[in-house]
């Protein structure tokens, strides 16, 4: 077994452990979460809250990073969902909890309508400067630290693009003070409504809910030569039965099944033919 299948196992049986340690309560479970995770967690805590012996879901959706934040504050979430594993692991480390593995995601650009690129030419036109580049905002939200990532590839390709798209990259979401769409709309296609940006570096999960929104963008995957991988990791943080039931859903296969449907790399699911 790996090392994160054992981490995962043990973990998972320490849940077990909890969830069969008392009897239930009306009380929600406070849950927070990535905000790309919101439309598939917020899909799996209806699920789970329609089990039998589920609970009521309290639901926090912000930057990772802003979420660590707030726990480390004093805030009473009971389970912690991010975009990282840092966070969390952080977190746990220092309440002597453990932190494992909930999903997998990866990084594309969003385009403006009109704008048609492919992999191939996608450096360039990052490296352009005549097109706007935004990202989210490196520390407070994985997202960022993940774009900037792909920046720190681009500089074994084309010396000196490290720094060119550092220098020119927009951090337009993320931060407590980044700008908010109304109601209802969609984060990243806003960016593009409100004229912000001519591409975006974000999950490409967010790409797809952003072209659900406006199916006028574009998305466009990154290169292997550029590609980053984003690991989601999850911690309980509390000792009540019910937030270890709710880890437990969102990590067996039908949480995992819904991660899936959403566009995420979901360790959690069997591998096919293994029910033998």
């Amino acid at each position: 077994m790996t090392r994160p299948g054992l981490i995962r196992a043990v973990l998972m049986a320490a849940l077990l452990t909890v969830a069969a340690s008392g009897t239930g309560s009306a009380e929600p479970v406070r849950l927070a979460a990535a905000g790309s995770l919101r439309a598939a967690l917020s899909e799996v805590a209806a699920a789970f809250s329609a089990a039998a012996g589920g609970a009521p879901v309290a639901e926090t959706y912000a930057p990772s990073g802003l979420l660590r934040q707030r726990i480390a504050g004093g805030e009473g979430f009971e389970v912690f969902a991010s975009a990282n594993m840092d966070h969390p692991r952080a977190i746990g480390t220092a309440r002597g909890r453990p932190t494992v593995l909930l999903a997998r995601n990866r990084l594309c650009a969003i385009t403006r309508p009109g704008l048609a690129l492919t992999p191939e030419t996608l450096l360039d036109a990052m490296l352009d400067p005549a097109r706007r580049l935004g990202t989210s905002t490196p520390g407070a939200d994985p997202a960022g630290d993940y774009a900037f990532a792909a920046f720190a590839r681009a500089e074994a390709i084309r010396p000196g693009a490290r720094a060119a798209l550092e220098g020119k990259a927009l951090r337009l979401t993320g931060a407590a003070d980044s700008a908010r769409p109304p109601a209802g709309r969609d984060l990243y296609a806003w960016q593009f409504e409100r004229d912000a940006a001519d591409l975006f570096l974000t999950y490409c999960t967010n790409a797809v809910l952003a072209r659900r929104a406006d199916p006028r963008l574009g998305q466009v995957e990154l290169p292997a030569s550029l590609a980053v991988g984003a690991d989601y990791g999850l911690v309980v943080l509390a000792d009540r039965p019910e937030a270890a039931r709710l880890a437990l859903f969102v990590l067996s296969p039908e949480g995992q099944m819904i991660l899936a449907r959403h566009g995420f790399d979901a360790p959690g699911l069997p591998l096919e033919g293994s029910s033998r």
